[in-house]
């Protein structure tokens, strides 16, 4: 493989687009980056960049300096002049479950007629098995080439992951694309796979359902050493010295949620039962992460003295933390809001901290917090509670002066910690009750 810089326009500029732009640029390679937002596009030529991740602002700052790196209007001019070009747009759920690929369609259809002969179009964004030949007849370009490249960046250390990766997975019909694509990742010490389309899409989708299922497992297996009185910490240190096992992805919490596990847990259930497989085993990962969402609704309306699934008129519930993980902003599917939700519908008032909504928020922030009193300090929240619960695991939250928290509660406030990310023996010393997820 060389390391010559090859000529990069990427579509969308959202946590995958933005990050795959930024790290290509960072590793050498002349990256434009295309957005419909003319605003957000303002913001990244500014020296703004809108999400939360950890080293994406210096390292997007180095590259432009460097003038590796652009940001521009419009997917034609991101696309013009390109060698390759990576369109990462969403891929929303639709009701039946189904990925929509109509930003990509739409995408693919803007950039046909600017793309140089012999140029690569790549699908970074989480596409259903066939997507390849979709984007390919959308161009209806003989001398363009289309290769799927699915991204496996966590939010929150997408920087290194794209960095130091665990692999690459690239896909296509036609091996010189796939080694055209293989060339960008050169510097990078990491294995390629190169297989076909198809295998390419699904290897993403089985990830990530893979993933949730691990989760899906931990949660109950947590509810099982509630039920028996065993430590679930003590049962996943058990499991996960097991090498065949492993321990990522054994953490109890409130369920799994974000842009990824939700959507494509689903949409890999459609794609099987699309072509004729009833993926009974991913539907009961779905139906695990439901209950789990309900447990931690009956947990806290117990903890605040009401009996589980009764009116919560009232009473007030301060939640620490708002995201769906630590390290990101990104609110989408966070089980945090699935559960206040649910607590809100039944009559309870909802205060609230976040790191990330602390000052103005953004207008995609506002609209889903709407109804829930923010705050813009850890310890505001307990003002008046009668249960707080800890929704995100953001390591401050483990450090807060549980003595001043009480001071600002009344004797005897419980505690729900759905991350078990507290000390219960310091909890309790603070004179507060404490309920976690598989804990004695």
């Amino acid at each position: 493989m060389s390391n010559r810089p090859v000529r990069l326009g990427v579509v969308g500029t959202g946590y995958v687009g933005l990050t795959t732009g930024v790290c290509f640029a960072h590793v050498g390679h002349q990256v434009v980056c295309g957005d419909i937002d003319a605003r957000k596009v303002d913001l990244l030529n500014s020296g703004h960049i809108p999400i939360v991740e950890e080293g994406l602002e210096t390292m997007a700052a180095d590259a432009r300096a460097a003038g590796r790196l652009q940001f521009v209007l419009g997917a034609e001019e991101a696309a013009r002049g390109a060698d390759i070009v990576f369109l990462c747009v969403p891929t929303p759920q639709g009701d039946d479950g189904s990925a929509d690929l109509s930003y990509i369609q739409q995408a693919a259809a803007q950039i046909a007629a600017v793309l140089e002969p012999g140029a690569v179009v790549v699908n970074k964004s989480t596409v259903p098995v066939g997507s390849t030949v979709a984007v390919e007849r959308v161009l209806g370009r003989d001398d363009v080439r289309v290769v799927s490249n699915p991204e496996f960046l966590r939010e929150g250390t997408a920087v290194h992951d794209f960095l130091h990766p665990d692999r690459v997975v690239i896909g296509s019909a036609d091996r010189g694309a796939a080694e055209q694509v293989a060339e960008l990742y050169a510097s990078i010490d990491t294995p390629i796979l190169i297989t076909d389309p198809a295998s390419a899409e699904t290897i993403k989708y089985a990830a990530n359902g893979f993933l949730a299922m691990k989760i899906s497992f931990v949660n109950a297996v947590a509810a099982m050493c509630e039920a028996v009185g065993a430590d679930v910490a003590a049962v996943v240190d058990g499991i996960g010295s097991d090498q065949r096992i492993g321990n990522q992805f054994l953490r109890p919490g409130p369920g799994w949620g974000g842009s990824c596990f939700p959507k494509d847990s689903r949409a890999l259930v459609k794609i099987a039962d699309d072509h004729g497989y009833d993926f009974s085993m991913m539907r009961g990962v779905i139906d695990v992460n439901e209950e789990q969402l309900e447990r931690m609704v009956d947990k806290i309306t117990v903890a605040a003295g009401r009996v589980a699934g009764e009116s919560l008129s009232g009473v007030t519930v301060a939640a620490l933390g708002l995201t769906f993980k630590a390290g990101t902003d990104d609110l989408r599917e966070s089980p945090a809001l699935s559960i206040i939700g649910v607590l809100r519908s039944r009559g309870a008032t909802v205060r609230a901290f976040d790191p990330t909504t602390v000052g103005e928020l953004r207008p995609h922030q506002s609209v889903v917090l709407e109804g829930i009193e923010l705050v813009d300090e850890a310890l505001d929240v307990a003002a008046g509670a009668d249960v707080v619960a800890v929704f995100t695991e953001w390591p401050e939250f483990a450090k807060v002066d549980l003595d001043q928290l009480a001071g600002r509660l009344r004797a005897g406030i419980t505690i729900v910690d759905t991350r078990n990310l507290l000390d219960p023996v310091a909890v309790r010393e603070a004179g507060l009750g404490y309920d976690g997820v598989g804990r004695r």
